[in-house]
């Protein structure tokens, strides 16, 4: 399939294209940050102090079979049953009913007579550079996301994969259940990310890339499009996925007959890249894991724009960019007149015969 010629604008694409739409994306949505209407604010206000009245330490405490295998020690159903068999203490006292809370920051947890050492949950935004890979284990030797970051860090792995080619955001962690909320499938995080393709998608092929394709793994479509620039000989375009399946994009993008010439993940779930230099990494801050836990934990039905059709784009317009209409109602049927005539036959009065 070959890409339409585009008449409007007569630009060439390339990197640094890219990169550029990808930070204005940030300065403006910095921009056009308002600040709440009173009824917003006071909302957020009651919201703080409900928070507010809550322990400290009520909140920090977990329970005691997810302390145990977040620490290493065994899966939580066999942590489960370290504590059915009284083999765990706390503070000295042994412990045999499951689902008691602790704070393991300053309370002594003991298997076995020994102290089990908590590993402090650590999250991490980076900035994949192409080149580097996701995994922790390679025999190949090839630089991998984890050595971004130091050695003394600790333990840390990434949340879900970028294949190597491709760049962007990645969440690292040690937080085992978070990251198995965010990466699973049924989850539906939504993935963000800017392409550089080959030529202008027609909208046939935009139509082609929403309702989906059919690869060996199953069918593969994107949830959301749209075109950020468009010249004659490439484009870049913003696509929103739900499912990580392996180098998807640039299959599907194959499929049509549009190579990617750089890929670019922007946004995660509610984490955004932003202006975060490329091979960079930062902690998330208190409001980022706050949000992220949030909408970890919400269905994702009843996530905000969980009910924004996939093929729509934003301010009204359709993924191809031409204004979006308001399907019309059909038309009632019309009576037919009865036959035999053309005079009109009269109906008889109400009580008539």
């Amino acid at each position: 399939m070959t890409a339409e010629p585009h008449n409007d604008e007569s630009f060439d694409l390339d990197d640094d294209e890219l990169d550029e739409s990808v930070q204005e994306k940030a300065r403006d949505h910095a921009k056009s940050r308002k600040s709440p209407s009173s009824r917003r604010r006071n909302a957020l206000q009651n919201a703080v102090e409900k928070i507010e009245d809550l322990d400290e330490s009520e909140l920090a405490r977990e329970r005691l079979q997810k302390v145990l295998a977040s620490a290493g020690l065994a899966s939580r159903r066999h942590c489960e049953e370290y504590i059915l068999d009284g083999r765990v203490t706390v503070d000295g006292k042994v412990v045999t009913t499951l689902g008691i809370k602790v704070d393991p920051e300053t309370q002594r947890v003991c298997v076995d007579g020994e102290r089990v050492k908590i590993e402090r949950r650590q999250y991490f935004l980076v900035n994949k550079p192409p080149g580097v890979i996701s995994t922790n284990a390679d025999p190949d030797g090839r630089p991998r996301v984890i050595d971004l970051l130091p050695p003394w860090k600790g333990r840390l792995f990434t949340v879900g994969r970028l294949d190597e080619g491709s760049e962007g955001l990645l969440l690292v962690t040690n937080d085992g259940d978070l990251a198995h909320r965010l990466a699973h499938p049924k989850f539906q995080v939504e993935r963000v990310y800017r392409a550089l393709v080959a030529g202008m998608p027609s909208d046939e092929v935009i139509r082609q890339l929403l309702q989906g394709l059919y690869f060996t793994e199953g069918k593969f479509r994107v949830h959301n499009i749209k075109r950020i620039k468009s010249s004659a000989k490439a484009s870049i375009l913003e696509m929103v996925l739900t499912e990580g399946q392996n180098r998807e994009i640039r299959r599907l993008l194959a499929r049509v007959g549009h190579k990617v010439m750089k890929l670019k993940r922007v946004a995660f779930g509610p984490l955004k890249l932003g202006e975060l230099v490329t091979g960079a990494y930062r902690p998330l801050t208190p409001a980022e894991l706050k949000g992220l836990q949030q909408f970890a934990t919400n269905d994702p039905s009843h996530r905000p724009g969980s009910n924004r059709p996939g093929s729509r784009g934003p301010a009204g317009r359709t993924a191809s960019g031409s204004p979006r209409s308001t399907p019309r109602r059909p038309a009632p049927a019309k009576r037919g007149r009865p036959t035999g005539g053309s005079k009109s036959v009269k109906k008889p009065r109400r009580g008539g015969r």
